[in-house]
């Protein structure tokens, strides 16, 4: 049984993923997120025309799948360890206060994308919020990855850490069914294409 935010399998093997690569797969999803925003943030500073559903859409999955699933796995499960263990106290009480600037920003977001035709103050405002969610949730993702998600297996036993995999796994299931996160990754796809950002080869440099 894995443990952490669902039991997916690796391709072909029928083998669970480890926590920290099931963790990081969802921060994965958030990058490429992340990289939506940038490309509506550079349309919006060209004043370019582009389908705003984009924008749209991609705060959405931010607030179902990250924020009210992702994060609240980490506040409810992991961090509340971490507390009571005495590690990385500091850290945590930063990543919990970051959770919740997202949230205000994701808000912020969500209304103003609400309309299609907002004035230049309000375009701006959109750009500066889209640049500030963007440059929190990069390190924010990172320090989770290399020192937080590390670290969580040493600090609960084995079998703690077992059926913490089975209810996150009941969770992910609850909320998006058993196909949830391809199901994110999905949505995610449609929305790139959308952009034209979707062919991988296009962010090749020229040498």
């Amino acid at each position: 049984m894995c443990a952490l935010s669902g039991c997916r399998e690796e391709e072909g093997e029928g083998q669970p993923v480890s926590p920290p690569e099931d963790l990081m797969q969802e921060h994965g999803l958030l990058n490429r997120l992340l990289l939506i925003y940038d490309a509506c943030r550079l349309h919006l500073v060209n004043k370019e025309n582009f389908p705003k559903e984009t924008l749209s859409g991609a705060a959405s999955i931010i607030r179902t799948f990250v924020e009210d699933y992702h994060e609240k796995q980490e506040e409810n499960y992991l961090f509340p360890r971490f507390e009571k263990a005495k590690q990385l106290t500091e850290l945590v009480g930063i990543l919990r206060q970051q959770h919740e600037a997202g949230r205000i920003v994701t808000e912020q977001i969500m209304q103003l994308t609400k309309s299609q035709n907002l004035p230049d103050s309000e375009n701006e405002k959109l750009m500066m919020l889209l640049a500030n969610f963007n440059k929190m949730y990069r390190p924010h993702e990172s320090r989770e990855d290399t020192v937080l998600f590390p670290k969580f297996r040493k600090i609960v036993s084995k079998n703690e850490y077992d059926s913490l995999g089975e209810e996150f796994e009941k969770n992910e299931h609850k909320l998006f069914g058993k196909d949830g996160f391809e199901t994110m990754v999905n949505r995610v796809v449609v929305i790139e294409k959308s952009l034209g950002i979707y062919e991988l080869s296009q962010f090749t440099p020229g040498v």
